[in-house]
């Protein structure tokens, strides 16, 4: 069953998400993306599961001044948060929707981008069919998605320290970002939704983290793991922050060694 709760980008995570963990895990990879999303130039290009607008702001400066460019997120919190990086006269368009029930018609767009979404759609084949549909003859889909806890030491630690305060029933949010990282089974899906040709790029990155306190408290302010342990008795989420900064430093030896990140980047048209 889909845990709808790790899907709940709401109240003051969107700050704590873009402050703490921006800078951290998704400007990397969003400034990837952008790259990628942004040649050869599309006209139109719609990203799902925008969140704050990291991708966003950055395919917005890469792509020329008259491109139409709508970004979408589950989320109004979330998009309020993306709103504050755009001048009213940038041509960006934010609207609150559903990757799995597009509100556009058919060929739309000439690019479709989504940034560590997929792992949060209910339906996964859907997504992929709305984003084939919208999308014009010969248009592409540029997506990313977490590799492995196992390649993500990150998220291992953090899923295994939220567990440990909260034994009897542990909050299960840091299995969702990183549970759709079979490109296989994303292949699969996406021939099924009728792309024929599919590029998959294993992309390592290491980043800096200056501030593994500030780090892990994104990791617990910043994410639905918030609200899990909020529902839990006995869990304080200073506490579990403070045990979280002493595993990152201890284990991962944060800050003086870089952060280890994995992720897939996958290309279709």
């Amino acid at each position: 069953m889909h845990d709808t709760s790790a899907t709940h980008f709401t109240g003051t995570i969107p700050d704590h998400y873009e402050r703490s963990l921006g800078p951290v895990i998704f400007s990397g990879y969003a400034a990837d993306l952008a790259r990628r999303a942004a040649d050869p130039l599309p006209a139109r290009v719609l990203e799902t599961a925008a969140g704050t607008g990291i991708v966003t702001r950055m395919l917005c400066d890469r792509l020329p001044g008259g491109t139409a460019l709508t970004a979408t997120d589950l989320n109004e919190d979330m998009l309020d948060r993306a709103r504050t990086k755009f001048r009213p006269e940038e041509p960006v368009t934010f609207l609150a929707a559903d990757a799995t029930n597009l509100p556009f018609p058919a060929q739309s767009f000439d690019a479709v981008v989504c940034q560590f979404g997929l792992m949060f759609f209910p339906d996964k084949p859907r997504a992929h069919r709305e984003a084939r549909r919208v999308l014009r003859g010969g248009g592409r889909y540029v997506f990313n998605v977490w590799d492995s806890h196992a390649h993500n030491a990150f998220a291992r630690v953090a899923h295994r320290t939220a567990a440990e305060c909260s034994p009897a029933d542990p909050p299960a949010f840091f299995q969702v970002p990183f549970s759709c990282h079979d490109v296989v089974v994303i292949r699969d899906d996406l021939r099924d939704a009728g792309f024929r040709e599919i590029d998959v790029t294993t992309l390592p990155l290491e980043v800096p983290v200056a501030d593994p306190a500030d780090f892990a408290r994104g990791l617990v302010f910043g994410t639905p793991l918030l609200e899990q342990i909020r529902g839990r008795p006995g869990i304080d989420p200073q506490d579990l922050v403070a045990a979280l900064t002493a595993a990152l430093s201890g284990e991962l030896g944060l800050p003086s060694r870089p952060l280890r990140l994995q992720a897939h980047v996958i290309e279709a048209c």
